[in-house]
């Protein structure tokens, strides 16, 4: 997601006023919280999909408790700065974070100053984003089963470009589960691999929904596939990677909030049930249909048994792929 989907962002945020002040309030399981504002850490630049995310939820939230939510960027280190910042932060529910896969990668590959596991309690699930699995006018496919045998018959002859971090851990599980052995090379974003692959430098592409949906539409790529369980509400024509022929495969972004671990229970169930009802809205859903992000609503302990996972599926992907970790 990137800046060009503030405007979107800016419209729903002007209409989220009168559905926050009609909405009915949750029971108050944390009385007299919160006392003063709040700050929600964003460990990217601003414009990004995680910047964009949390600036949503916190006007909201600012609505529903009468007092402000901060938005604080704290870019550096692959979002390892801001991440650990938060870790360290007061339990009091004062300091949240908003993280993604991402964070779940970092934490699988690299030496964080944090717990993956320990260091944070989940509050919920904002919501995920599929990928979509795209060719360029390199490579004549029309099906996502006509491009895995082709990939196959064709060892180390197709090229796949692809950003880093997500979308290259994202790209080599494909790699892997698909039974081709392209060669993946990693661009310093998802822009410039889809610009190689639609000028043919380059022939495949695993890249974000919202990133790869207008030239889907221009005819400048060809998507064959999508990354998600299910089909996406933003494209629902197109089959799954699972469904084309690679069984169980999933990779998707995600967003999420969380606070450091010791925050008092009442506390997180409060701002659980504020999560929950943000994700109901009409206008969020519409949003974030629009952008190709799928809401979910999830609770503290669902969140932490699928960091769990997250951590297991992609520290399993860098030995499969040899990539290196520190």
């Amino acid at each position: 997601m990137t800046r060009v989907v503030t405007a979107a962002v800016a419209a729903l945020l002007a209409t989220c006023g009168p559905a926050i002040a009609a909405q009915a309030k949750p029971a108050d399981l944390a009385p007299g919280y919160p006392a003063r504002p709040i700050r929600l850490i964003v460990p990217f630049p601003p414009g990004g999909s995680n910047d964009i995310m949390a600036r949503s939820f916190a006007q909201y939230l600012s609505g529903r408790f009468d007092r402000q939510v901060v938005v604080d960027n704290r870019p550096g280190a692959d979002a390892m700065i801001g991440t650990e910042l938060a870790a360290r932060a007061q339990p009091d529910g004062y300091t949240l974070l908003i993280a993604s896969a991402a964070f779940a990668i970092n934490g699988a590959t690299r030496k964080v100053a944090y717990d993956p596991l320990k260091s944070f309690t989940w509050i919920g699930t904002l919501g995920y984003g599929p990928s979509v699995l795209s060719v360029g006018p390199a490579l004549r496919v029309d099906s996502a089963k006509e491009l895995i045998a082709y990939g196959r018959a064709n060892p180390g002859k197709v090229t796949l470009a692809t950003s880093g971090g997500f979308g290259h851990f994202a790209s080599e599980l494909f790699n892997h589960m698909s039974g081709m052995k392209m060669l993946v090379v990693i661009y310093k974003g998802g822009i410039p691999a889809l610009i190689d692959v639609m000028g043919g430098q380059a022939h495949v592409n695993l890249g974000s929904l919202v990133q790869t949906l207008p030239h889907m539409k221009s005819g400048r790529l060809k998507a064959l596939a999508t990354s998600g369980v299910k089909r996406a509400t933003a494209a629902p024509d197109l089959p799954t990677i699972a469904e084309a022929g690679v069984a169980g495969y999933e990779a998707n972004n995600w967003w999420a909030i969380a606070a450091p671990a010791g925050t008092p229970p009442g506390v997180i169930s409060k701002l659980n049930a504020e999560l929950t009802a943000y994700l109901k809205l009409p206008q969020t859903l519409k949003r974030f249909e629009a952008e190709g992000v799928e809401a979910e609503v999830t609770t503290p302990a669902e969140m932490q048994k699928r960091i769990k996972a997250e951590l297991e599926k992609w520290r399993n992907v860098a030995k499969i792929a040899n990539i290196r970790t520190e």
